[in-house]
């Protein structure tokens, strides 16, 4: 159940042995899946999926940073999507099941226990090594973001998730540093009923073993929620074993025309291996294995997180206050091929905001503004890693000793203020203008407490600060389509321990590495095109100056180094479907990327007209759902085509088909309920690599996706 974690070599394992392992533990875990317990918090509304999904004009959203609105009077692409509603029977172990069928969003899922799935919202991003960067992510409002941009997502839980709100371009205008998109995860209602208790269990191919307990409800105007979640998996890899709990709670309170709220997010993950990224002749051979070196390195991941936030909410008419506080503590151990990181790291912050509506000039005005602040303090050691170190050496004198000479020590503190204001003006009954402005001041320091003859002082401040304007104008073109335009900002700063990181060796804080800008001018239409049929269509152009681009040194495996691009130009377009017929329901998205350097030298090495890596210019996804009373079949497609994962597009990571089946019933049985599902992934086990490392060294680009693999659950529960 996990197998070997506590072993005291746990990459010798003969694979033979480990998948006839396997095979028993799937064969009894099919068996006692109907014992197991959990349940996914949105499990019962999935019979209400046309009633929710179709009605488009009363849907609201609250990514825009004020009181809730309907996506056709703002003037930008934001979608909201019920992923449990939609497509039941999830099994809420990544990131990516959560983000499907949204244009112009793409999910790399890197089937690395140890790594985060890579987000990118047209291309912003695509490139992370770690975590999402480019990208802000909240939880029920709570900024998940760190304040140099950066986001770890293996804590985030995703048994509550009702909704997603996604803002789908440059958003620095609301949301500051590193908002290229914006994603709002925002939890389901608690029950109605005073207690109501959820367990659902899960088990599937390669040693997968979940179980989930929940409970919630109501008592008058307060409402509460809370579960927790244990993931065991051996993984489709070679040295993929991971073990992680989740642990997630919410409660609100409404006092008059005040709501309150707390949040709390609690995660475990003991150990989880890194089995690496593949060059191309060891994907054709054996997309199994684990790189030998990371084998040998014992490349491996444990991480706790606590994260706690309280937020208030006035609204009173049309105007609204709010204001929250949040704060948490992270602890990171993280063995690279050639160094081992501790990582201390807490972070808290807040914010206030205002909506208030006005009448001037005979004109109605929304104006709204506010403040955040946050602040990050991270204590940073890397020690030698001499795992396989045979003989002694100047670094690993004790050979048999993981941790070996002390290669870094530094405190690192950044702390970000950005104010904001916004007015919407409604230009008679069917159009509005909105302008807008933040304006951000993001400080990094470092202090050195390592510091020798060979080991330079790294010491240093910098301050980086940039005003994002934007300005759109939304026509309503009748009650159920709204046409849109807009010309908005986005800016990405590095992050500190980037700003340190300097591949010539040299001490202090890198001034040659600049923050990326970006500016996006975007035209669209949205609506029904009847009464079951929803639609949204994009196209955009995004410049961006200074683009931060992620490059490996050989030298070093397992460090990412960045640099900057002189410009970047982004063309596309998206359309999103959505449709009702009868029992059938279809969701489809496409995206289509063309993004091209248009300015960029890098030593003798012209790249200008050469695609930007990582992005396929073609993603297309389609699912269908039946139901018939409380059962359900869903099967989903999701293709991408082929896309360069280096710089001067010498190497590509193949395009692919891949479709995903699954069957159940929702809240059937009648009272206590049960919901079984079985499910197949990659149906017509198809051998390819679902993400790609960015200009990685010595080829090592690929990361496997793995083949045909079968899941089976139960749900049991109590009240709604």
């Amino acid at each position: 159940m996990g197998s070997c974690t506590t072993d005291a070599t746990p990459f010798t394992r003969e694979p033979a042995r480990r998948r006839s392992r396997r095979r028993r533990r799937l064969a009894g875990a099919a068996l006692t899946a109907a014992a197991l317990l959990a349940a996914p918090a949105t499990a019962a509304r999935a019979q209400d999926t046309a009633t929710t999904t179709a009605r488009l004009p009363e849907v609201e959203v609250r990514a825009t940073r004020e009181t809730a609105r309907s996506p056709l009077d703002l003037p930008y692409a934001i979608t909201s999507v019920w992923p449990d509603s939609a497509r039941p029977g999830m099994r809420h172990l990544s990131l990516d099941e959560m983000l499907t069928f949204l244009p112009g969003v793409t999910v790399a899922n890197r089937n690395n226990p140890a790594q985060d799935p890579r987000v990118s919202i047209r291309g912003f991003g695509s490139r992370s090594a770690f975590g999402v960067r480019g990208v802000r992510i909240l939880r029920d409002g709570m900024p998940l973001t760190l304040p140099d941009g950066q986001t770890p997502v293996d804590y985030m839980d995703l048994e509550s998730v009702g909704r997603v709100e996604v803002i789908r371009g440059s958003a620095a205008a609301l949301y500051g540093n590193g908002a290229g998109g914006v994603i709002d995860v925002r939890s389901a209602p608690p029950s109605s009923d005073p207690l109501a208790v959820r367990l659902r269990g899960l088990s599937g191919s390669d040693g997968l073993r979940r179980w989930v307990g929940a409970l919630g409800g109501s008592a008058g105007r307060l409402g509460y929620q809370g579960n927790v979640a244990h993931t065991e998996s051996d993984g489709y890899r070679d040295y993929a074993t991971q073990r992680a709990t989740t642990g997630f709670g919410r409660a609100t309170l409404r006092a008059g025309a005040t709501t309150f709220g707390a949040t709390a997010i609690v995660y475990d993950s003991p150990y989880a291996e890194d089995p690496g990224a593949l060059t191309a002749t060891q994907l054709d051979t054996n997309p199994r294995m684990a790189d030998p070196l990371w084998v040998l390195r014992r490349v491996r991941k444990s991480a706790r997180q606590n994260q706690v936030g309280l937020s208030a909410t006035r609204t009173v008419g049309g105007s609204e206050a709010s204001a929250n506080v949040y704060g948490g503590t992270r602890s990171l151990f993280n063995a690279r091929p050639t160094f081992v990181i501790d990582l201390d790291r807490t972070s808290y912050g807040g914010s206030v905001r205002g909506t208030r509506p006005v009448r001037v000039g005979g004109l109605t005005h929304r104006l709204s503004a506010g403040v955040d602040a946050q602040h990050q303090a991270d204590d940073r050691r890397n020690d030698a890693n001499c795992n396989g170190v045979a003989t002694p050496t100047a670094n690993c004198a004790t050979p048999g000793v993981e941790r070996g000479a002390r290669l870094l020590d530094q405190t690192e503190r950044v702390t970000s203020v950005g104010p904001f204001a916004r007015d919407e003006v409604d230009v008679g009954d069917r159009y509005r203008l909105t302008v807008g402005a933040r304006g951000d001041w993001v400080r990094f320091g470092v202090r050195d407490h390592l510091v020798s003859g060979t080991n330079p002082d790294d010491s240093g401040d910098r301050t980086l600060h940039r005003v994002s304007p934007m300005v759109g104008a939304v026509a309503r073109l009748g009650r159920f389509h709204a046409a849109y335009a807009n010309v908005a900002s986005a800016f990405e700063t590095p992050t500190a321990s980037e700003l340190t990181t300097k591949p010539d060796g040299s001490g202090g804080i890198n001034s040659d590495l600049k923050p990326q800008f970006a500016t996006t001018y975007e035209l669209g239409v949205k609506g029904f095109a009847a009464p079951r049929v929803r639609y949204d269509v994009a196209t955009f152009y995004t410049r961006v100056q200074d683009e931060l681009i992620q490059y490996d040194v050989p030298s070093v495996p397992g460090r990412s180094y960045y640099r900057n691009a002189g410009r970047t130009d982004r063309r596309g377009a998206e359309l999103g479907l959505g449709a009702f017929a009868g029992p059938l329901e279809v969701s489809g998205a496409y995206s289509y990327s063309r993004f091209r350097f248009a300015r960029y030298v890098v030593g003798t090495s012209d790249f200008a007209g050469r695609t930007v890596p990582g992005i396929p210019a073609h993603q297309g996804q389609l699912g269908l759902t039946l139901h018939h009373r409380a059962a359900y079949a869903t099967a989903e497609m999701l293709a991408a085509s082929s896309a360069p994962v280096d710089d001067a597009n010498a190497h590509r990571i193949a395009g692919y088909a891949v479709v995903n089946v699954r069957a159940g019933a929702v809240a059937a049985f009648g009272k206590p309920w049960l919901s079984p599902v079985v499910g197949v992934y990659n149906l017509l086990d198809r051998s390819y690599a679902g993400s790609a490392v960015v200009n990685a060294a010595g080829g090592k680009y690929y990361e496997p996706a793995p083949r045909r693999s079968l899941f089976v659950g139960l749900t049991a529960a109590v009240g709604r």
